[in-house]
């Protein structure tokens, strides 16, 4: 059983192939970088364009790498939402067309649940287990029961944790992307050099909180009164943010642990960590040390199935095919789509 996957959600065109194995035949990623840099961030409009005008060519690039022919698929699996709607729209009007042509089951698939499942493609992960899901767009902590249930603990009741190091990273003129330009500053910076808020910190529950965080940053920047900062205090800045993040994670993460023990007593718990955000070696480390605490195990796909990927959209519309499900054709592209709504999008075959 192979699966043809397509991703559109934001401002990476991808298509991949993925066999029931696990085996990624194929995973071509397009990145849009050079297009919204100038802006600082991602222009929606310009995203759409892109994915219009480069789809086609990478799907035939990533069939052409994994030797396959639409004939020897199995079905299509596309980013159905949430994300962007103009970039998800195009994503989805092809593998339609695709599908209706050659007669394949089509599967839209929640682009959180792509990331859910990434730890599934890459370790084998079995269900129960912990979820941290951060990218630009979401931040959650979760309960992966089974595939298509999932119990939210909490969330973001403000920024991501991906837009908080994007806006950050502006604020310090590191450049666009956001995380990865933190990450690299922050090596060489100090972590101590600023008192930084751990917004949520201590109390109970899952959700999360960045706006404050964020907002502490602006204005230690503004009292430098500097029209640019040096490398070594944009470094200093960094570094300290990135703490301060580190920190909110593990104290999110503590409370989740003790809901998943209610829920599974018996079982090890596993954690994982999927998203963009989650490519950040600092972060994982710290994950490490809160899991260490827990008697528990980190799980983090490798930094290619972090960041968008079509090979998670192809994984997870395989685990689906193999359930018995597609979706139907009349679907339509979803800008909103909460995780926890689980599978109901799916029609039995």
């Amino acid at each position: 059983m192979i699966v043809l996957g397509i991703e559109t959600s934001c401002d990476e065109t991808a298509a991949a192939v993925v066999a029931v194995d696990r085996t990624i035949l194929s995973n071509e990623i397009l990145s849009q970088f050079e297009e919204h840099r100038p802006y600082g961030g991602v222009v929606p409009e310009i995203a759409a364009r892109a994915h219009l005008e480069y789809l086609n060519a990478v799907i035939i690039k990533a069939l052409k790498i994994a030797n396959v022919s639409f004939q020897d698929l199995s079905g299509i699996g596309v980013t159905g939402g949430p994300g962007l709607i103009g970039g998800v729209t195009v994503g989805v009007m092809t593998a339609k067309a695709i599908a209706d042509v050659h007669k394949l089951p089509f599967l839209a698939i929640n682009h959180l649940e792509g990331h859910a499942l990434s730890a599934r493609l890459s370790h084998g992960v079995t269900f129960p287990y912990l979820l941290l899901l951060v990218s630009g767009g979401h931040c959650q902590l979760l309960i992966a029961r089974e595939l298509g249930q999932y119990e939210k603990l909490g969330g973001t009741i403000d920024d991501a944790i991906g837009e908080a190091f994007d806006k950050t990273a502006k604020l310090l003129d590191l450049g666009y992307p956001g995380g990865p330009a933190i990450e690299s500053a922050a090596k060489t910076g100090n972590p101590q050099s600023l008192t930084l808020p751990r917004p949520l910190s201590g109390r109970p529950g899952c959700d999360f909180s960045f706006s404050g965080l964020k907002t502490a940053v602006r204005n230690s920047v503004v009292k430098l009164g500097k029209n640019k900062l040096s490398s070594d205090e944009a470094a200093d800045i960094a570094a300290s943010f990135q703490c301060a993040v580190a920190d909110v994670l593990k104290d999110r993460c503590t409370n989740a642990f003790k809901e998943f023990t209610k829920a599974f007593p018996e079982i090890r718990p596993v954690l994982v960590a999927a998203g963009g955000v989650a490519s950040n070696l600092y972060l994982r480390d710290s994950l490490r040390e809160v899991c260490t605490m827990h008697k528990a195990d980190l799980i983090a796909p490798p930094p290619i199935l972090c960041t968008d990927n079509a090979a998670m959209i192809a994984w997870a519309a395989l685990e689906h095919l193999q359930n018995g499900e597609k979706t139907n054709l009349n679907f339509s592209p979803r800008p909103r789509w909460p995780l926890e709504e689980g599978k109901s999008y799916s029609a039995n075959l």
